[in-house]
């Protein structure tokens, strides 16, 4: 046993039987490596604020509550000490639906630059097509990351890798030869991911997911879902699809919308469907960013019979009427080529609508000639406002970016500052307690995290300092690669990972693992 821990565990049995605002001396200390001082203390919990002191050792929180030092422990134990001066003390903030390759962009300004300092990858049924998925974990924990990494395993991968791809009828062996690898692979992440829009997912009928949920369910892990359909007018048959899942496993609703949906009122009658469901016993979660615009590839817009290449093809050759038709329709239906801003080239910050009337061509020709399923990613304006806002002051609707370091949407560079920017201070539509613990504690307990998300005695020191009235939100729709401002300090596992705009050299983020528990049986 080293010496500095036994003096961390001698110092933590005298301080547990200290209240917390009591004044204590702490006792002699090897070193302690952070005091924060008079900080406003927002712990996750959703409690009431109240102004303390913060001690860490090591990676954790050894302490809160008043302190009092002499000037000689100052200078000989304390290796920082940080003058909150009033200002915001929150847990760090975990994103619950993020996007990236930490292997090309490790450091992940974007995140830190807002609070967050716990991502989740491996989304809307896609992680890295490698088996097992530890290898390249492994890679990422030896190359180091910014913010800490929660993975996900995604079912459209477990198919391409059992073979089973876009078949719609798979046999019995390569079902069980998948659900075997979601199996091994469920032991050392948090989850699975469904992405039920996409290829291959979209070909999944009920029956399998069915067969998935009771592996997941009895890994005792979360299935966080990209559902089938976010239209407005197929939202119901896609949260009941997931809620059948939800009789075997915990499930979660990846970035909540109702497409083209309007009002308050329609927000409610969703969040009613997910109350009705907790009251069955079912354990259902969700998510939103705070924005009226998704971001996804092209094929979005594109029938279910030419989302392949082989399928499109087929489509271009003999159902070209058809597939026009089609498109047209859903695009207008979406608000029209307007509303549609592509986020890659050749076409990056121009619209559909643009595009075309340049070529001189309709919307339609251009996506089937020059586009294609594949061919792009883009912003769509599909949400309404009234109805997002209303389903983000649920208290069991949490806060996701669905962004990237690379994505063209602003949601990847000020999600996190814009819930502080926006509905704290500007409109209050959520207190400051509220919206940290959406963006922390209730975060950690979806994931199954159980050190991080609240400030309190042996919790990781994952921290934001912050001055609320200073956050702001700077990424917008034609320059979306903008940080956030106002988060002057972020600490990732008790180091500075973040000052004054500027991210520490070192990557002090780590790879996370869940909690090893006992199989049901």
């Amino acid at each position: 046993m080293s010496i500095r821990l036994f003096f961390k565990i001698i110092l933590l049995s005298i301080l547990g039987a200290c209240s917390d605002n009591q004044e204590i001396f702490l006792p002699d200390y090897n070193e302690i490596d952070y005091l924060i001082k008079n900080g406003k203390i927002v712990d996750g919990t959703g409690n009431e604020a109240f102004f303390s002191d913060l001690v860490i050792v090591e990676d954790e929180i050894v302490f809160i509550g008043d302190t009092s030092f002499s000037e000689t422990d100052k200078q000989n134990r304390i290796e920082n000490i940080i003058h909150a001066d009033g200002r915001v003390v929150t847990p760090g903030f975990i994103d619950l639906h993020s996007h990236g390759d930490p292997l090309k962009y490790p450091s992940m300004p974007n995140f830190l630059a807002m609070g967050v300092t716990t991502i989740t990858l491996g989304q809307d049924g896609a992680s890295p097509e490698t088996h097992p998925l530890s290898s390249w974990i492994d890679k990422v924990e030896e190359r180091g990351i910014g913010p800490n990494l929660a993975m996900f395993v995604g079912h459209g991968t477990l198919r391409n890798l059992s073979g089973i791809r876009t078949d719609k009828n798979p046999d019995p062996e390569e079902i069980n030869g998948m659900l075997s690898m979601l199996d091994e692979t469920l032991k050392y992440t948090f989850g699975l991911s469904t992405g039920l829009e996409y290829s291959p997912g979209l070909n999944a009928k009920s029956e399998e997911l069915k067969e998935i949920a009771k592996v997941v369910g009895k890994n005792n892990r979360l299935i966080m879902s990209h559902m089938r359909n976010e239209d407005d007018d197929e939202l119901e048959s896609s949260i009941s699809e997931l809620l059948e899942q939800g009789e075997y496993a915990k499930i979660h609703i990846s970035h909540l919308k109702a497409v083209y949906g309007k009002g308050e009122k329609r927000a409610d009658e969703i969040l009613s469907i997910l109350d009705s469901a907790r009251r069955n016993g079912i354990d259902v979660t969700a998510e939103v960013y705070p924005y009226t615009a998704s971001y996804t590839g092209i094929g979005i817009v594109f029938p279910v019979w030419s989302k392949t290449p082989e399928q499109f093809q087929e489509a271009k050759l003999n159902r070209r009427d058809e597939l026009a038709n089609y498109l047209r329709n859903r695009v207008n239906r979406r608000n029209g080529p307007e509303a549609t801003l592509l986020g890659t080239p050749p076409y990056t910050g121009r619209t559909l609508a643009s595009i075309a009337h340049e070529k001189e061509i309709n919307f339609e020709d251009l996506l089937i000639d020059e586009i294609g399923p594949n061919g792009a990613s883009g912003a769509y304006f599909v949400m309404n406002d009234d109805l997002q806002d209303r389903l983000l002051t649920d208290p069991y609707v949490g806060v996701c970016s669905d962004g990237s370091i690379s994505g063209f949407h602003p949601r990847g560079h000020g999600t996190f500052a814009k819930i502080i920017e926006k509905y704290v201070v500007n409109e209050k539509l959520l207190t400051l307690e509220d919206a940290v613990r959406k963006m922390t504690s209730f975060s950690a307990n979806i994931l199954g995290i159980n050190d991080r998300g609240t400030l309190g005695v042996g919790m990781k020191a994952d921290i934001n300092i912050f001055e609320p009235n200073n956050v702001r939100a700077l990424a917008t729709y034609p320059n979306p690669f903008v940080l956030a401002e106002g988060f002057d300090i972020v600490l990732v596992n008790g180091k500075k990972a973040w000052q004054d705009q500027n991210q520490s050299q070192q990557l002090w983020g780590r790879v996370l693992r869940p909690e090893k528990i006992q199989d049901k049986p």
